[in-house]
């Protein structure tokens, strides 16, 4: 297997170079006001979009799921296309912010009009739902007409001229360590927070984590401690339980930060997250009382025991019983897919417990205490047995399968205290949920660019640094690109919340497109090492396994398009 860059047409020095000009002359004049008439056309098309397929799926005043299934393609590449009109308005108002700021340098810009000409090309000439699925506004049952007025002067400029190989060139040439474009959070204390978690990171977590995962090992206790000493486990738990009281967009930050490092590194405090706010949302005073301060300070590790082997994305179907006797529920029923189950102390457990109603009206959640596992006994608990599931990526936590066989729940664990509210309190939770994969995906999307650029400029071939050669250079522009535009989709969906607004779709449009960034980034990245990327020993076959899951967890990429297009719809947007 050979990683010899092939020498591209056109000249390739020390620096990334291409066909056509770099720099300056990449930029267009008065960019800002070009991407306002534009994003607003872009708009209108979605709007087209909208109805076309609200009239194919919508029966009697009400969306119509056999519909909906029969028309998958369309729905869901409506949602595809509201979801580049809304990653398009939040970098022009990124861009906005920082010319505010004045900090909106040749950087930010360039990847402000490479983000939208190429968007806006994908708008009108098909957008990808994965490798082999495209789907165009014909498609989506938008006319001739609505596609034709959509070729406005700002728009034609901007495809035509907005992600050239020369725009690619020149974003190339600007990158540089630690400088990937200003991520416009203005505020300093939330950049204090991105630079202590990047520091820790760096020091305590890249440098073992491709160790961790080729061994297939848990995240070490003591790394555990640390993060909870900084409180990561109560970032969101207010202030009088003993959390630190700050907003999503915090978490965000320190979830970015952590994933850059270790996807699960990462992703350790997205169980408590979880826990924490289903509990803080539902939990009765004792219930809140008892666990989160415990859940804040590290001391309770929970976890979330949702899915069935048999239901997935599909929870009014779950099959798992919890039986009221006495002072306790007892519990029957198997479990999978159950991150960090061993070493969990509390388990948020989805159980049915009304036999009567076989939707998920009859589902309770259950705040299942539970022993401290490890490798030789991962469940040494009455009633419970599980075995780990071997998995290609996102490792350090482990996955487990559980069966239950009359384990016991104190009857006081019943979350909130009344049964069959388990399914409406868990969709409470969805948007944090949703939002935080998206600061995961985010990190590891940073992360495979980042590595990618480094043995870019690192490995010569043909007597030069292959970052010299243009599609080397400007698959990491492109790259950078489209990381921030993850960035800034997943920043507005944590200020919507933050400021408690619905942001269910929002939420899942950062969740769905960050997603699909992280899994291409990787790839490239991948791409670019050649084949020493393919080897165990270069943390880029990690990223790549711990990409790819990203499109599956929290909700598939399908199931994810299916909530967006009908959210957009019963939403009549």
């Amino acid at each position: 297997m050979s990683d010899a860059a092939t020498p591209a047409d056109g000249p390739a020095g020390d620096g990334p170079a291409g066909d056509g000009p770099a720099g300056p002359e990449a930029l267009l004049p008065d960019l800002l006001s070009t991407c306002t008439p534009a994003l607003a056309t872009a708009g209108k098309l979605a709007a087209a979009a909208g109805r076309a397929v609200r009239h194919m799926v919508v029966k009697d005043g009400r969306v119509d799921g056999a519909a909906m299934e029969r028309h998958q393609f369309a729905a869901h590449g409506y949602a595809w296309m509201a979801a580049y009109v809304e990653a398009l308005r939040q970098m022009l108002a990124w861009a906005g912010r920082l010319e505010a700021a004045g900090d909106l340098g040749e950087l930010e810009s360039l990847i402000l009009q490479a983000a939208f000409g190429e968007y806006l090309a994908q708008i009108a000439g098909g957008i990808a739902l994965s490798q082999g699925e495209v789907v165009r506004p014909h498609d989506m049952g938008v006319d001739d007409a609505e596609l034709h007025a959509f070729w406005t002067p700002a728009v034609a400029t901007l495809t035509a001229r907005g992600n050239t190989i020369a725009v690619r060139m020149a974003i190339a040439g600007l990158l540089a360590d630690g400088r990937f474009g200003a991520p416009g959070l203005d505020d300093e204390s939330l950049e204090m927070v991105r630079e202590q978690f990047r520091r820790v990171a760096e020091e305590q977590v890249a440098p073992h984590a491709q160790d961790w995962h080729r061994k297939d090992a848990l995240i070490p206790l003591e790394v555990i401690e640390r993060l909870a000493g900084l409180g990561v486990f109560g970032l969101m738990v207010p202030e009088a339980f003993g959390g630190l009281g700050m907003g999503r967009i915090a978490m965000c930050v320190v979830t970015e930060e952590l994933s850059r490092a270790y996807l699960g590194v990462g992703s350790l405090a997205t169980r408590s997250e979880i826990a924490a706010e289903l509990i803080r949302l539902s939990g009765t005073s004792p219930q809140k009382a008892r666990w989160l301060p415990r859940i804040a300070s590290g001391e309770v590790l929970p976890t979330a025991v949702f899915t069935e082997p048999d239901t997935g994305s599909d929870l009014g179907r779950l099959k798992t019983r919890a039986v009221k006797d006495g002072a306790v529920y007892r519990v029957t029923g198997n479990k999978t897919w159950i991150t960090h189950a061993a070493r969990a102390d509390l388990m948020i457990l989805l159980a049915r417990t009304d036999p009567g109603r076989p939707d998920y009206k009859g589902l309770s959640l259950f705040l299942a205490e539970k022993p401290r596992g490890g490798d030789g006994d991962p469940f040494p608990a009455p009633g419970m047995t599980g075995s780990a599931i071997k998995v290609l990526g996102y490792r350090g936590m482990k996955e487990y399968e559980i069966a239950f066989d009359g384990f016991e729940v104190a009857a006081d664990g019943l979350l909130g205290g009344v049964e069959g509210q388990g399914f409406k309190q868990l969709m409470a939770t969805f948007e944090t949920s949703r939002i935080q994969t998206a600061a995961r995906a985010v990190g590891v999307a940073q992360n495979a660019l980042e590595l990618g650029l480094a043995y870019a400029r690192e490995r010569i071939q043909f007597a030069k640094p292959i970052y010299s050669f243009p599609r080397v250079a400007g698959k990491l522009a492109w790259m950078a690109v489209e990381t921030m535009i993850a960035r800034q989709l997943t920043y507005f969906a944590a200020r919507e919340k933050d400021g408690g607004r619905r942001c269910d779709i929002e939420a899942g449009t950062a969740k769905l497109l960050a997603a699909r960034v992280a899994w291409a980034n990787a790839d490239n990245a991948l791409q670019v090492h050649g084949g020493n990327g393919y080897a165990e020993e270069y943390a880029i076959s990690r990223v790549l396994l711990d990409a790819r899951v990203l499109n599956i967890f929290e909700g598939t990429a399908e199931i994810q398009a299916q909530v967006i297009a009908r959210g957009l719809i019963e939403r009549g947007g």
